[in-house]
């Protein structure tokens, strides 16, 4: 009688491997800083202001018209400002957050639909930061509204059984292939409720105070980590390529 080959065990993916689409944002992003590092300090200043986020742009009562970088900037400036960051410890602590939220997304997104993803939730996050900040002449840098859009993505599955975020997870590409709840379903969830309670809170305490940044104190700009959150939860199932486990039968 021949004895049947039992096929070999399938490789597991261990739970903190970092994908390639991960891997090339924070390449991109240590790159900008870096280089940044090396320019003097005046062109750094004008970088920032070119690329940089300013309100004030916007608004022909405040001088919009002498802000470097012209008409053009207030297009690319909506996406720009969230390659940009304070300081070393600014670039550090958004990539630590987006590291394991942006690598379950990056598994579960194409490449091209992940940078996309983020691209939408940081200029949501802009308008955010516009709406409330008309008139702000200080110019906003960085990527916290692409990380808390990844974020608000991330919750839509992460609780699920098996996902990264549950008891039970497998590797890391079936964590990320877990079926999302419906938005109605995720806002209903206890898990999900404690987890937006928290973050909520933690903004809310952070954006009443100040962060230093430099030798300056800059307020945190709250309020493009909530439009860059909303957009990542509402916009989620418009990305997302797994079916729904509403629709599994």
């Amino acid at each position: 009688m021949q004895v049947p080959e039992i096929p070999p065990p399938q490789p597991r993916e261990p739970i903190l491997t970092i994908p390639g689409a991960m891997v090339a944002l924070v390449a991109v992003m240590a790159f900008i800083h870096g280089l940044r590092m090396l320019l003097p300090l005046a062109t750094d200043q004008e970088l920032i202001w070119a690329f940089g986020f300013v309100p004030a742009r916007y608004d022909s009562s405040v001088m919009a018209g002498q802000f470097p970088g012209g008409a053009g900037a207030e297009i690319w400036t909506f996406l720009t400002y969230a390659f940009l960051h304070a300081d070393f410890s600014h670039i550090l602590f958004n990539m630590l957050w987006m590291l394991p939220f942006g690598s379950a997304l990056a598994r579960r997104f194409p490449p091209v639909r992940f940078f996309t993803f983020l691209a939408i939730t940081a200029i949501a996050g802009a308008f955010a930061h516009l709406i409330t900040h008309q008139h702000e002449v200080a110019p906003m840098i960085g990527a916290s509204a692409a990380v808390s859009g990844a974020m608000a993505a991330c919750i839509r599955f992460a609780f699920q059984s098996g996902s990264f975020l549950s008891f039970g997870r497998g590797d890391a590409q079936t964590a990320a292939q877990i079926p999302a709840l419906p938005l109605s379903q995720s806002l209903r969830n206890p898990r999900v409720l404690g987890f937006l309670a928290v973050w909520f809170g933690i903004n809310l305490v952070f954006g009443i105070g100040a962060i230093g940044v430099g030798s300056s104190v800059q307020s945190v700009a709250w309020q493009a980590h909530i439009g860059g959150f909303v957009a990542g939860l509402v916009l989620f199932s418009l990305f997302d390529p797994v079916p729904r486990a509403s629709d599994l039968h």
